[in-house]
């Protein structure tokens, strides 16, 4: 599996990457995390460096998670999608934005079907 929406603090993206990359290469995990340059800004949570990674997804959720409380940055964990089977023009997304292990907010997210488009956060919602 793979994802493109996960996303850390603006400034600290290379540094979280770095470090869920050698804690998967340390544990043995079939993971491997990547900046692609777009950042993401949101109204009630700041900017976001997104990254993808490829690999297994569980590890990926877990290594964010720990990389949010080492770090102390909110961190965006993606890749949630909705049950409905209807087509839309965008492809959406939703997102739960943490602090550690604590959820502080959610993120609805969109991108062009069709074309070369970046996430944006169409739908924020703070706990």
């Amino acid at each position: 599996m793979d994802s493109e929406t996960f996303g850390v603090e603006k400034g600290r993206g290379r540094e979280v990457v770095d470090w869920i990359n050698s804690c998967a290469r340390k544990e043995r995990l079939k993971l491997e995390a990547r900046l692609y340059g777009h950042d993401m800004a949101t109204q009630n949570f700041g900017t976001f460096e997104m990254f993808s990674w490829v690999g297994d997804p569980k590890a990926a959720r877990r290594l964010t998670v720990r990389a949010s409380k080492r770090f102390r940055v909110r961190v965006i964990e993606g890749a949630y999608k909705t049950r409905d089977s209807i087509f839309h023009t965008k492809r959406s997304d939703y997102a739960m934005v943490r602090r550690g292990e604590r959820v502080i907010g959610h993120l609805q997210l969109e991108m062009p079907r069709v074309g070369r488009g970046e996430w944006q956060a169409v739908k924020e919602e703070r706990r």
